[in-house]
């Protein structure tokens, strides 16, 4: 069975699957999961991410429970992905060094089929699976983001995207605001008649220094992160283009930050003599589990089963289950075991992917007992 587990993410290692570019990856898991009588179709969220393929959603119905457990897992992976060379020494899994390794999320997918297959084979009473394998996750939640509600339907997600040892139980993730502002100043000769233009420039540093960035609390967050305009120096600049975000575990928190950060531009664009033009995106909700949260309760003891130790964690990032979870359903992402994401340093244990295997079948067996 390892072997299986390991042959398959190997092979998913290998298939190119920059974002955008996720098919080949797609129609691998097709046959698998054909093979083992799922029911595939692709959703029609191409047109909204762009990518050459929807997102995958496959069923299998339950044997002796009317629950359902939904699993997901992204296909894309970060740059550079393409032409990766897994390399297995003593139980751990690398790229050969001039890519990353796709562990982030293949480690995820690959787990997620395995189990699959297993409780299929096992015959033992299990719940309905509901698989959703997403694109476009890495360039801002595409895939998840146009998602139906209808495809994620389900009793309990666990989201296979997570870094740290399997076991690690994200309970809360930020609500996430992003911005991009455009300063409008008036040109003039910067050598001549300065007095008669208004720097746009100036305008976006003085709103930046009025804003609090970085660590504001232990909950929330805020970073500029980029900023461009401007031309020859004997000019001064009309428009300056800035972006940047803020997030917080705390909602009202949040909005408090937005709106410091909006008044901040706002005042510094009026002081210096022109205007700014301001559009914020709320990138996804947060969420937060209570600690007496039943499915929190079910994947802790399931945890147990698998022979892994629980631990709860907060983090700062997003992913697809804060995508889910604000579609209603009880959504977990899950520590997956890979390590050094984003990086040609990519890593993942193999004995990490059975772990985590072992989990989501333990997670199934703890739904149908319910």
């Amino acid at each position: 069975m390892t072997d299986r587990l390991t042959d398959t993410f190997l092979a998913l290692a290998r298939i190119d699957s920059p974002s955008g570019s996720e098919a080949r990856v797609a129609a691998y898991l097709t046959g698998i999961l054909e093979d083992a009588g799922f029911a595939v179709r692709f959703d029609d969220s191409r047109a909204l991410t762009g990518a050459d393929t929807g997102n995958l959603i496959a069923v299998i119905e339950g044997d002796g429970s009317s629950a359902t457990l939904v699993l997901s897992a992204h296909m894309d992976c970060v740059q550079p992905c393409e032409g990766v060379e897994p390399v297995v020494k003593e139980g751990v899994v690398t790229s050969a060094g001039e890519t990353v390794l796709g562990a982030d999320d293949k480690a995820g997918i690959a787990a997620i089929v395995e189990a699959s297959r297993r409780l299929i084979e096992s015959g033992v009473a299990r719940p309905a699976i509901r698989l959703v394998i997403t694109v476009s996750e890495e360039i801002g939640l595409k895939g998840a983001k146009a998602l139906d509600a209808h495809d994620v339907h389900g009793d309990l997600c666990l989201v296979l995207d997570a870094d740290g040892d399997p076991g690690g139980i994200v309970v809360a993730a930020p609500t996430h605001y992003t911005f991009a502002a455009t300063f409008l100043g008036t040109a003039a000769h910067a050598g001549v008649y300065p007095e008669l233009g208004h720097s746009a420039i100036e305008m976006a540093a003085n709103a930046i220094a009025r804003m609090e960035l970085g660590r504001l609390d232990p909950e929330s967050t805020a970073n500029i992160g980029s900023i461009g305009g401007g031309g020859a120096t004997n000019v001064v600049p009309a428009n300056v283009e800035l972006t940047g975000e803020c997030r917080s575990l705390d909602l009202a928190r949040v909005e408090e930050i937005r709106g410091r950060m909006d008044a901040a531009m706002r005042t510094a664009a009026i002081e210096g003599g022109g205007a700014v033009q301001i559009a914020w995106t709320k990138e996804y909700d947060g969420y937060r589990f209570a600690e007496d949260d039943a499915i929190l309760s079910l994947v802790t003891l399931a945890c147990r089963d698998a022979g892994l130790e629980p631990k709860t964690f907060e983090t700062g990032g997003g992913s697809d289950a804060n995508i889910i979870s604000a579609l209603g359903v009880p959504t977990l992402a899950l520590s997956s075991g890979m390590r050094d994401v984003h990086s040609t340093s990519e890593s993942i244990r193999l004995d990490d992917m059975e772990a985590l295997t072992r989990l989501v079948m333990a997670a199934a067996v703890r739904l149908v007992e319910e």
